[in-house]
Formats: structure tokens, sequence, C-alpha cells
């Protein structure tokens, strides 16, 4: 086990931003998950466990103690009760297995295409996009319970899922390590075009859509909106999608809908989200003064969409906390909404 020194945190993450890790180590097995945590405690280190670094704001202090980042890689497959089983590692690039997946003509992944960091922080947030979300197709996930150092498997029921949220996230946050995780997919199955997104994409196809087109629709659709990691493009070094879609509640909407009536605007609705009661970040950010592009200095908000923060070059984790909280607080004076952000926040 490599345990480092004082390991530059920025580089490993999407938004480039934060302090040093004051230990680091990256394990490849179980075993040495297993140990590096013995490491810690041996110490008295506090533990954070990354991952792909792709969902993050590392303060500019860094993290005190051990920063253990999961490389257990590896895609398994076989078929059960009618469902196509993949069981991949925690460490394994997420859009590699949504890639893998759809060359297997298998369904229930494909408009997830693209998403960046790995598999193993798919279940902490139940990532979701285009219409899907992970929740859906996750059989179990394999964990290293930190409260008592005992390998323990999850059915996905048992992980509590709901809107970006697990118990990975809430109420047992700091709980577990995740290994490994199982998903089911559906053999031969359709493509989800249910977003407004990719409806319009496919609008005047003859043909039926299939998994593939729907994975490469995705994923121009994301690069199209900065949401696709693409070396050189300044847009690109964000955490994607910065805040929550409010989920809202009829008195919330109905006085929603009145600030905006006076305002001589209208809520845009969109099938997928009025489904979940949800209604749209990124319009309440842009009908706040933050307009594609908004510049602040060093960080930005993305001249492709309007809830990505985006470092510019130089910028600090300051920064970017100065702007979110900039945002947050003209959205909640003018549409009177608490936007929740999205990211980790680690060390401050």
């Amino acid at each position: 086990m490599n345990v480092q020194e004082n390991v530059s945190l920025a580089p490993l993450t999407t938004m480039k931003v934060g302090g040093p890790a004051r230990y680091f180590v990256e394990n490849k097995t179980i075993a040495e998950v297993q140990g590096a945590v013995a490491f810690g405690r041996s110490r008295n280190l506090p533990l954070f466990v990354l991952g792909g670094g792709s969902n993050l704001v590392v303060s500019d202090a860094g993290w005190p103690g051990l920063v253990l980042k999961v490389g257990i890689t590896g895609i398994d497959e076989r078929n059960e009760n009618g469902k196509a089983i993949f069981d991949v590692g925690a460490g394994e690039e997420w859009d590699k297995f949504a890639a893998r997946a759809v060359a297997r003509n298998c369904a229930g992944v494909e408009c997830l295409s693209g998403i960046p960091g790995s598999v193993g922080g798919t279940p902490v947030q139940n990532v979701g996009a285009y219409g899907q979300e992970a929740a859906e197709t996750i059989e179990s996930v394999l964990t290293l319970d930190l409260r008592d150092d005992q390998i323990r498997e999850l059915c996905g029921e048992a992980c509590g899922f709901s809107y970006r949220t697990s118990i990975f996230n809430t109420s047992e946050r700091g709980c577990y390590i995740i290994l490994r995780v199982t998903y089911g997919l559906t053999p031969g199955g359709q493509p989800r075009i249910d977003y407004a997104d990719l409806k319009r994409h496919f609008s005047g196809w003859q043909q039926i859509p299939t998994l593939a087109d729907t994975r490469e629709a995705v994923r121009r659709i994301r690069a199209s909106k900065a949401m696709l990691i693409t070396p050189g493009d300044a847009d690109a070094r964000s955490v994607g999608s910065f805040f929550k879609n409010p989920v809202l509640s009829s008195e919330q909407h109905e006085d929603l809908s009145r600030r905006a009536a006076a305002r001589g605007l209208q809520i845009p609705s969109y099938p997928a989200l009025d489904a979940q009661h949800k209604i749209s970040a990124a319009w309440l950010v842009e009908h706040s003064g933050f307009s594609k592009g908004y510049d602040s200095g060093h960080v930005a908000i993305s001249s492709k969409h309007a809830l990505a923060i985006v470092n510019r070059g130089g910028a600090t984790a300051a920064d970017v906390v100065a702007l979110k909280e900039h945002i947050q607080h003209r959205v909640q004076e003018i549409w009177s909404i608490c936007l929740q952000p999205e990211p980790v926040f680690v060390g401050f």
C-alpha cells in the first residue's frame, strides 16, 4: 500500500480547485481498502473516500486526514431471470460501463451516457439524467461497513433511493465504502426517449432509435451544454449541474406561478420534470440575473448551460462557493425557493 503525503486534490477533480490531502492512497482491491482504513484508524485520521472527482468541491484548505481513492475495476457479466447482470468495480469509469452495456444491446443506462466519474458514485447520489436514474437498474451494492469493518451487500431497496439521494449521502453518510455495484439491465430493451431534448433530437426520424443512437444523442446533447468532459474546453471545468431541480408542493408551485406572472413570465413545462413535481433550476437561475456566460472573475456560469459553475482558470474553492451563495440568495429573494447544491463539499 503506497501512502503518499500532501497530495494536491485539485487535479483529481473536474472542478480543478482545492488544497492537498494530508495522506492519500489509491486501493485496487478490497483487501487494500481494508488496509487503508486500518492505517487511518491507527493514526486517528478523518477519512474521505474519493471516486472519479466529478461531483466534488474541495476546500482550499484541503483534507486534514486520509483520502482513499477506490480504484477497484472490472466488469463481470451473467444472465439471470431474463436480466443481464453486470457486476462492476466501484473504480470503473462510469461511461466505460455505459458504453459496454449499450454495445451488449442492454437497456437501462443509455441515457446516463457521458456522465463523468466512477461507478461507485452512482448509488450515492442516485445519478440521473434524461429520464433515467441509476436506482432503476441497481440490484445491489457491495460495501465495507465502517461501523464494524464487515463486508455487506445491500439490495437496491436497502439503499433508500429517491431523487438524487440514498442512505449513502443522507441517513448513513460516512458509514460505508462502496466496493462494487451490481446492475440488472434489459437485453434487447428499447431506449428511454422521454426527455424533451431527446424527443427534439429524434424528431423526423423514420426509424426507431437504437440504444447506440440514444447513447450518441445523449453525449452530443451533453457536449452542447458543456456537460461532457472535453479536454481543452474551459466550460468543462465544472461539476456539471451545480443545483438540483427543486421539488415543489402545490402551494409552492402556485406561489411561483404568481411571482412569474407578475414579471410577465411563464414557468416552462417539461413532462419529465412535471411527472416528479420538479421545476427547472436552470430557469430559476437564468431569471434571477445569471444568464449563460455570466462572469464573476475566475469563476463564471457556463456559456452553454445555466446550471454549471465553471472554473475559468485560477479559481479557488472560495470563489466557487461565493458565486454559489450569490445565486442561492438571489433565487431565494426573487422566487422564494431555496436551491440545493448537487456536489459534495469536502473539507469545509
